[in-house]
């Protein structure tokens, strides 16, 4: 075998702008306000499953209470991680760069390639285009 195909992965980064952080910060503020309605739903569930179990046993209020609470604490903590999440885009300095994730290409090598290489690709983003491809 004188060469063979590989999958390697290849690192998005994004040029922080203005126009980045507006997207950015609208994003997360979208995930806020669904996490926030998703806490008002459960606390109406919660409210009316508990006047229903109470009509039919009181022993299952104590285990539905814990279940609620576990549920509610998930959402907070979900919603606590977003609010974080918002503080970091807000302190972003504009022009540095961000990870935005990850891709795989297929790349063909040979015997005596330089392995190392290979795997430090990065793709640079500015407001959505392409500007650079690094090795």
């Amino acid at each position: 075998m004188e060469e063979m195909t590989i999958r390697v992965p290849v690192t998005i980064k994004s040029k922080v702008t203005e126009d980045l952080k507006v997207k950015l910060t609208a994003d997360l503020q979208h995930r806020l306000d669904l996490v926030e309605q998703d806490l008002q739903q459960l606390e109406f569930q919660a409210k009316r499953l508990e006047s229903e179990q109470a009509k039919l046993d009181l022993q299952g209020i104590i285990q539905l209470r814990q279940q609620i609470e576990e549920n509610k604490n998930q959402r907070l903590s979900i919603k606590a991680d977003v609010a974080a999440k918002l503080k970091e885009v807000e302190k972003l300095d504009l022009g540095s760069e961000i990870n935005q994730g990850t891709f795989e290409r297929s790349v063909t090598v040979k015997v005596g390639d330089d392995f190392d290489a290979l795997m430090g690709s990065e793709i640079l983003l500015e407001d959505g285009k392409i500007v650079a491809f690094r090795s």
